[in-house]
């Protein structure tokens, strides 16, 4: 048997734009992505701490080391700048592995994005 377990999760991250006009997803800079284990493309699970939606898009990588956190598309009308976000990717594991699993969960800086 299989089961859905946490498998990454960027915790309390500020958005820093939304367009509306672009295809779809969420740009994370590629230093969050590298840390959280997060592939682009790969699906993501949105939490909005400012309003409470909840909703689920992909992956792109944004420019390394910029903070950027932008939810595009029609993602975008789910936002406003600088609310603060919860990003979180799933994985199916076998029980036994999902037992011993330890999922990637970074804290970055709320005020800039950054890791330090």
């Amino acid at each position: 048997m299989q089961i859905q377990v946490l498998k990454s999760k960027i915790h309390r991250v500020k958005v820093t734009g939304a367009d509306l006009n672009y295809i779809g997803s969420i740009t994370i800079d590629e230093t969050l992505l590298e840390a959280s284990n997060i592939i682009e493309g790969e699906k993501v699970s949105i939490v909005n701490i400012n309003n409470g939606e909840r909703f689920e898009t992909y992956a792109i990588k944004g420019q390394r080391n910029s903070g950027e956190i932008t939810l595009n598309g029609p993602a975008a009308r789910k936002v406003q700048k600088d609310d603060i976000i919860i990003i979180i990717s799933y994985a199916s594991l076998e029980f036994e592995e999902a037992k011993a699993f330890k999922p990637w969960i970074i804290f970055p800086n709320e005020n800039d994005n950054s890791l330090t």
